[in-house]
């Protein structure tokens, strides 16, 4: 490659740097077009502007942009629990293209051993609510607060939620859900950014908008936002089935907004 050329690929970066554009991906080389560049164009002249990179195709292909999440997490010791006892993070799982979407708080003994979050007892029973829904549990998107299990299955604290929560929020924002279900206190408020009771924030869709990190590549300008619903996590359930009936309503206000049929809880 030659100065000229060299000179123009840096200011095609530099520009998509300042766009926010971080995250290039390799193309299939076009080998009819390998003989203009030989002619002696330049690199401006032998890759018209719609063929290059453009963040939004990066969001299109949401697997991809879902690994490259996972990717930055790395084999994270951002905050104390990478030093008390967990054995492996635990990202998200299901389908990327979900229109049902459930956050719980942490993982488990099971989660931490298995590397997947919700396949516990607690996980038996999402299972049971999500097919009680009429879906599958391969249908929606499962993912934590924390992706690192709490000494003793501990309550996550307030700074490793901060800290782990900006990768949920670019989760959310590579899925899109039409719907994301916050199971439990903990996920309710992380997403809300409030502190109320469980009788207070169910009941009710909220309008949200995931917080990204200012120069998060998942920033789509043609997605702001999807409706939120708080219900009871599945291991308060397991602890107190009286509530069981509570939950099966917050689950049939978001089949009704996701126009499911679903079955008999």
């Amino acid at each position: 490659m030659d100065s000229n050329n060299r000179e123009a690929l840096a200011e095609r970066l530099r520009f998509y740097r300042e766009m926010g554009i971080y995250d290039l991906y390799r193309r299939p080389v076009d080998q009819s077009a390998l003989g203009t560049v030989e002619t002696g164009e330049s690199l401006e002249s032998a890759e018209p502007e719609s063929s290059m990179p453009k963040k939004l195709n990066v969001l299109q292909d949401r697997p991809a942009a879902l690994k490259n999440i996972r990717e930055d997490i790395g084999d994270c010791t951002r905050c104390k629990l990478h030093q008390q006892g967990r054995k492996q993070i635990v990202f998200g799982v299901g389908n990327p293209d979900a229109e049902l979407m459930f956050v719980g708080e942490g993982p488990g003994a099971d989660e931490d051993e298995q590397g997947e979050p919700f396949v516990g007892r607690a996980g038996q029973l999402l299972n049971n609510m999500i097919g009680a829904m009429g879906l599958k549990r391969e249908e929606v998107y499962i993912a934590n607060v924390v992706k690192c299990r709490p000494p003793g299955n501990r309550t996550p604290e307030r700074d490793e939620c901060d800290t782990c929560g900006p990768f949920l929020m670019r989760q959310i924002a590579v899925v899109k859900p039409k719907v994301v279900v916050a199971l439990g206190a903990v996920a309710a408020k992380t997403l809300l950014g409030v502190n109320d009771s469980m009788a207070n924030l169910r009941g009710r869709f909220y309008e949200f908008s995931p917080m990204l990190p200012k120069n998060a590549p998942e920033r789509d300008p043609a997605w702001q936002s999807t409706k939120l619903a708080v219900t009871y996590h599945p291991a308060y359930l397991l602890r107190d089935p009286r509530q069981k009936k509570e939950a099966w309503k917050d689950l049939q206000m978001v089949m009704g907004e996701l126009g499911l049929k679903g079955g008999k809880a």
